[in-house]
């Protein structure tokens, strides 16, 4: 049954455990299809980010043993909303983006630490499903009853500084006195040690707030430019690789360990083929052969990071590892780190 978001937010209020999951619906034999529901915030604008999440949903959904209820845009939950709605039972699976949840979740900042991410990015089978990091990653997110499913295989190209024709940056030494948009913590940290002001807006506000001067630059992944057409808006793109994020498929450790064989099994093979296509297209076929050809035909400028430039962020990003590693433990953060950067951990 679909629901409206007003409905589905008053039903969870009342409801104890709701869902399939909550109720222990997957725990025997079932004689009909059992119904899943899932959100995503993305937008279908968003066509690199939502085209792994809508290839899941759409062969879970093919499936025998699982119908979808799937909710993106945040039609049913905001951005904010999706994880204490999984950790209820309200829902039975996400698709979230790690640089919002890191706050909550701090094993999932190793996708953005500066100076570590350009490596993780470049080689895929760092964080691949069944790899060592992956692995680290989900027995901490154990213990706050918590699975990631797949994190799409790697996370995405680095976001770049983007910057209008009012306030181009081009170096690091051009990011002093400006405003600049961030929303990973790991890169508020680096850009305000450079004398920036951080900013914090939604990217569905970032096209005014760039027309108006609200903010000189952001920091974004390109499908954030190209989603929101904010190119139009823009004159530089800077490419030092400040942070990154992956799109991870979340369900409960409880959910997942009550899903019955058939509902598990196609849940299982509708992730293979979001671990396999998901990052691997956005990064090798959407952004080089359209979204970066769009960029060029904008006429932004693109400007690469100087290997001096490079240097001092990883100097400036040391702190922020630093800090890392002793909010979630140091042998766990060293060990991601060292697994991350290709090293024996």
């Amino acid at each position: 049954m679909t629901q409206t978001r007003r409905t589905f937010l008053t039903n969870s209020a009342v409801m104890m455990g709701g869902t399939a999951i909550g109720l222990g619906g997957f725990a025997g034999p079932a004689a009909a299809q059992t119904t899943m529901t899932g959100v995503s915030y993305l937008p279908p604008s968003y066509k690199a980010l939502a085209y792994g999440s809508a290839g899941f949903v759409e062969r879970l959904d093919q499936s025998d043993a699982v119908a979808v209820d799937y909710y993106d845009s945040g039609k049913l939950l905001k951005a904010d909303e999706q994880l204490p709605a999984l950790r209820s039972g309200s829902i039975d699976f996400m698709f979230h983006t790690t640089s919002y949840i890191t706050r909550s979740l701090p094993i999932l900042g190793i996708t953005g630490l500066p100076g570590v991410v350009d490596e993780l990015y470049a080689n895929p089978g760092r964080i691949a499903k069944g790899s060592p990091l992956f692995d680290l990653i989900n027995e901490q997110l154990a213990e706050s009853d918590l699975y990631m499913v797949s994190m799409m295989g790697n996370i995405l190209e680095p976001e770049y500084i983007w910057s209008s024709a009012s306030g181009p940056i081009r170096s690091i030494d051009d990011i002093d006195g400006k405003k600049v948009r961030v929303v990973s913590f790991e890169a508020t940290q680096v850009v305000e040690g450079y004398g920036a002001g951080a900013v914090r807006i939604p990217s569905s506000e970032l096209y005014l707030a760039l027309q108006r001067g609200t903010v000189d630059a952001a920091v974004a992944n390109i499908s954030t430019i190209i989603g929101r057409s904010l190119q139009e808006q823009l004159d530089v793109v800077y490419k030092l690789p400040m942070t990154a994020y992956g799109i991870g498929l979340f369900t409960t450790t409880r959910g997942w360990d009550r899903m019955g064989d058939a509902e598990k099994a196609a849940f299982e093979e509708a992730a293979q083929w979001f671990e396999e296509n998901g990052a691997s297209y956005s990064n090798n076929t959407i952004y080089p052969e359209e979204y970066w050809p769009m960029i060029e035909e904008a006429g932004l400028e693109q400007v690469e990071a100087s290997d001096e430039d490079l240097s001092r962020l990883s100097e400036a990003a040391q702190e922020v590892r630093d800090n890392w590693i002793e909010e979630v433990g140091r042998d766990v953060g060293e060990r991601a780190i060292a697994l991350a950067m290709g090293e024996t951990a």
